[in-house]
């Protein structure tokens, strides 16, 4: 696969303390797009996160999910056990994300790291020129199948639609 194209949503640079310094979609054979990629500046330079979703599990007295930070349930607020969730990382820490996306292989990895990096160092430079304009927010609308559109629109207004039923 291919990488066709990578879009950047720079962050705002008003603390000097974010890590968190973009964030990024990528589209490969102009046919399957990630989004939600980090780009984060650490201790030994950037890097790219793939995009994740928190860890949950439930409680024992409703089922109610819960984030595996929480003490206490979010719903009957019963105290929660404190050695759930115990998965632990390559460093030792609690696991308290999971990947969404995520290359198999090294090659993989440093092939979008490469070009997600490239292309923020490039997004960086366009960002200092006059009447510069992000074009990360326009990737729903390249995307949309051409119907939804008006779909929405109907399904506000209160119309059903024939997939609507």
């Amino acid at each position: 696969m291919n990488i066709t194209e990578v879009r950047i949503k720079l962050m705002e640079s008003g603390n000097d303390n974010e890590k968190l310094q973009a964030f990024c979609s990528i589209t490969f054979d102009n046919a399957f797009v990630i989004r939600d990629l980090k780009i984060i500046e650490g201790t030994r330079g950037w890097f790219v996160a793939m995009p994740s979703r928190k860890l949950m599990d439930r409680c024992s007295k409703c089922s109610c999910k819960n984030q595996l930070r929480a003490r206490f349930c979010n719903q009957c607020g019963c105290k929660l056990s404190e050695f759930r969730g115990m998965g632990r990382d390559t460093n030792g820490k609690q696991k308290m994300h999971a990947d969404i996306a995520h290359p198999i292989n090294p090659e993989c990895r440093e092939n979008i790291q490469q070009a997600v990096l490239n292309s923020f160092h490039a997004e960086l430079e366009k960002s200092k020129l006059p009447g510069y304009v992000c074009n990360y927010d326009d990737i729903d609308h390249d995307f949309e199948p051409a119907n939804y559109a008006e779909e929405k629109s109907n399904a506000t207004r209160g119309y059903q639609t024939d997939e609507q039923g």
